[in-house]
């Protein structure tokens, strides 16, 4: 629908209250349904074309054509769109590189881990010597198989051996707890 001034007034005669009243009446609607296609959010929609009304309320009296007021405002409705398209691009970027952090565990489920922590522990020092060390080199000292066979002084089929042996006793003891 478009602008049109009621009567034989035109719309550089009325005052910026009746200007936007009267916009507002018959391009509100017209200017969230643009918006929402252009952002695909409601609530962005209607923010963006409420601040489009004030900011003519506010210029009106600097307008050069108060006629072409409507098309004043789907180009304001049209601007604010793409900057907060932009904005959007901008913090879901900065999200990518910045992750939200993590919520603070329940004192609950820092039991249950330091509990499961403690067993863990607890297997990994009943396997013979060797199946310890290759375990704790590989896995928590993060070594690959060639350091880890070095540190050692074995070979790295021995390290492999040990490192396969002592993970199938752990599976064999945690197995019962699980």
């Amino acid at each position: 629908m478009a602008f049109m001034p009621a009567g034989d007034l035109t719309a550089s005669a009325w005052t910026a209250d009746e200007a936007v009243t009267r916009l507002f009446t018959s391009q509100y609607r017209p200017l969230v349904r643009l918006a929402a296609l252009l952002l695909r959010d409601a609530s962005a929609a209607e923010e963006i074309a409420q601040d489009a009304f004030v900011a003519l309320h506010e210029r009106w009296g600097r307008l050069r054509d108060p006629d072409k007021a409507a098309a004043y405002l789907r180009q304001s409705v049209v601007n604010r769109a793409r900057s907060a398209l932009r904005h959007r691009a901008v913090v879901d970027r900065f999200l990518r590189r910045h992750p939200e952090p993590m919520t603070m565990p329940s004192a609950e489920s820092g039991a249950l881990v330091r509990e499961t922590y403690d067993e863990v522990l607890a297997a990994v020092r009943q396997l013979p010597a060797r199946q310890q060390e290759a375990l704790v080199l590989r896995y928590y000292a993060d070594l690959s198989e060639a350091q880890t066979a070095e540190v050692m002084g074995v070979s790295q089929g021995a390290v492999k051996s040990h490192t396969s042996r002592a993970l199938a006793a752990l599976r064999r003891t945690m197995e019962p707890r699980s």
